[in-house]
């Protein structure tokens, strides 16, 4: 038993001491609590990117997606993209003829004006694609439930319905509501001779891209950024029947199609992240750093709290105690300021994700992006005593070395 009254007596004295110099304590608490929250809050980041992007890709209700390349910058041109996928109206006729097939809608991506005048334009994100269906949410207003019939046949001769429908945003920065007109181009002269009425509101593809945009016919974005030519689109995604298994759907169109990419949900989801991998790259050094920085830091306040008690350890060794005892005593006293901080730590990192939530949807259009997650939560208790127990272990390599006799003269 002679251990058990080593460690509660180690455990009254490091109480006793904490206690003593309480300023000192509640400084290595809220440092230790700092690191945590940094580990915790950055590992809560990369969880909420991966966790927003597959449901983002899953609420799409698309099953595959077809792409011909990198949508390229085109300087100097309407629009100023330069879309992959070719006749893509072609090819979403073809897609629609299989009986695996439910629809297949090209979508095409370009920057355009908007004003709700001809005098003061601002540029959006022109969405080029269809605005009904389930897969599109209509929150205020209608669908634009009429297929592309400017497109006829690629003669781009038939009728704009000149419908737009814009998300929430949008409508806020241009004070626009049900109704209200809107002059859309890919020039500033496009834009003045081209008026659209705004007859719903979407978050769909907004959600999707992270920012503001004005969603059109396909044809007739074409038609405002003068991108007819060659009916371009960004990529074309594909709802299947019921029950159909889009892996062997995608196999079959990679030999049908092999100009093309074609992926499913997950692959598409996972090809997103791999061109993040610099980014990716960037927030798991961060976390490593994070982790490291805590260490260090937990590693210098034990340091510095045996320094300061160097003489009341003196004194103790020097009265006879013996150098186990008072290991269990530093021991004891990181642990007690790890969980503490640990706590603390987590207790900050609820709300601080909450904070940097509201900063994230405001700077690109994602809900969710910090989840501070209970296996998030779970890890920074747990990582705060492993610190302080690393932290306490070099302090204890310092005590050994202690000199009791040049302390006690000091």
């Amino acid at each position: 038993m002679r251990w058990l009254s080593r460690l509660s007596g180690g455990l009254s004295v490091a109480l006793a001491q904490l206690r003593h110099e309480r300023m000192r304590t509640v400084l290595a608490v809220v440092g230790l609590a700092l690191a945590v929250l940094a580990a915790t809050l950055l590992a809560s980041v990369g969880a909420g990117v991966v966790t927003t992007g597959q449901e983002k890709f899953d609420s799409s209700g698309r099953d595959l997606w077809i792409t011909g390349g990198t949508a390229r910058l085109a300087p100097g041109t309407a629009g100023g993209i330069e879309n992959p996928v070719l006749n893509s109206h072609q090819l979403s006729d073809e897609l629609e003829s299989r009986d695996d097939v439910r629809t297949a809608a090209p979508l095409a991506f370009q920057t355009v004006y908007v004003g709700k005048n001809t005098s003061q334009f601002e540029t959006f994100v022109g969405v080029g694609g269809p605005a009904r269906g389930g897969s599109v949410q209509i929150t205020e207003g209608k669908e634009i439930d009429q297929k592309d019939i400017h497109y006829a046949n690629g003669t781009y001769e038939g009728p704009m319905i000149y419908e737009v429908v814009i998300d929430e945003q949008t409508a806020s920065m241009l004070n626009v509501s049900i109704g209200d007109s809107l002059y859309i181009g890919g020039t500033l002269a496009s834009a003045r001779q081209h008026e659209f009425t705004v007859v719903g509101i979407s978050p769909t593809y907004s959600n999707f891209l992270g920012t503001p945009t004005v969603v059109l016919p396909l044809s007739e974005l074409q038609e405002v950024t003068g991108t007819t030519g060659g009916d371009r689109s960004t990529m074309v995604s594909v709802s299947l029947t019921e029950g159909t298994n889009p892996e062997a759907v995608a196999t079959e169109l990679r030999d049908q199609y092999p100009e093309y990419t074609i992926r499913t949900n997950q692959e598409q989801f996972q090809a997103t992240l791999q061109r993040q991998a610099v980014v990716i790259a960037s927030g798991l050094s961060l976390v490593g750093l994070a982790l490291i920085s805590g260490i260090a830091l937990t590693v210098n306040l034990l340091l510095s709290l045996v320094y300061q008690q160097r003489q009341q350890f003196a004194a103790f060794r020097a009265l006879g105690g013996s150098t186990a005892t008072l290991s269990t005593i530093v021991v004891i006293q990181a642990l007690l300021l790890g969980i503490a901080g640990g706590v603390l730590g987590v207790v900050l990192t609820v709300p601080a994700a909450e904070v940097l939530n509201i900063i994230a949807e405001q700077l690109v259009g994602f809900e969710g992006l910090v989840q501070a997650s209970e296996q998030v939560l779970m890890a920074g208790l747990v990582l705060a005593p492993i610190m302080s127990v690393v932290g306490s272990l070099i302090a204890v390599w310092r005590l050994s070395r202690l000199s009791p006799l040049s302390h006690l003269n000091a």
